[in-house]
C-alpha cells in the first residue's frame, strides 16, 4: 500500500508540473526571457508535445520513467530559469491555451521514429555479423 501512496504522490506531482507546460510554450517566445531558458524551454515543450515518447510506455518501468521523471525535472529547471515576471504574465494565457487542448509537435515525434529505425538497424547488424 506504501507503494501505491508514492507512485500516486509521484502522479501527482507530475501532473502539477505538466500543468506549467504550457507557461513554457508562451514563456520562450517572450522576449523577456533570457536565451539560455528559451533553449531549455524549447526542448522541454517540443519533447513534451511530441505525440511519441523517446522511452515506449510499453517498456516496462522505463516507459513511464520520461512521464514521471524526465517531463517534470525539465519543467522544473526550466521554470526556474524564466524571470517571474514573464511567468505571471503568461499564466493566465496558458490557461486559455490548455483550455483548447495541448499542440502537437510532429518534427519531434517523427526525430524519435527514426532514431527507433535508426537504433533497429543497428542492432540489426549487429547479430547478423554474431550469427554469421
Amino acid at each position: 500500500m506504501k507503494n501505491n501512496t508514492i507512485l500516486y504522490e509521484l502522479k501527482n506531482l507530475a501532473k502539477k508540473l505538466k500543468q506549467s507546460l504550457f507557461v513554457l510554450y508562451l514563456s520562450y517566445k517572450d522576449k523577456r526571457t533570457p536565451w539560455f531558458a528559451k533553449a531549455v524551454a524549447i526542448c522541454v515543450v517540443a519533447y513534451a508535445f511530441s505525440p511519441i515518447d523517446l522511452i515506449p510506455d510499453f517498456i516496462p518501468i522505463l516507459g513511464y520513467l520520461d512521464d514521471l521523471i524526465l517531463v517534470p525535472l525539465g519543467i522544473s529547471i526550466a521554470l526556474k530559469l524564466i524571470p517571474s515576471d514573464v511567468i505571471q504574465d503568461n499564466w493566465e494565457k496558458a490557461e486559455e491555451i490548455k483550455k483548447n487542448g495541448k499542440p502537437k509537435n510532429w518534427f519531434v515525434g517523427i526525430l524519435f521514429i527514426i532514431i527507433w529505425i535508426l537504433l533497429a538497424v543497428w542492432i540489426g547488424k549487429i547479430l547478423i555479423n554474431l550469427i554469421g
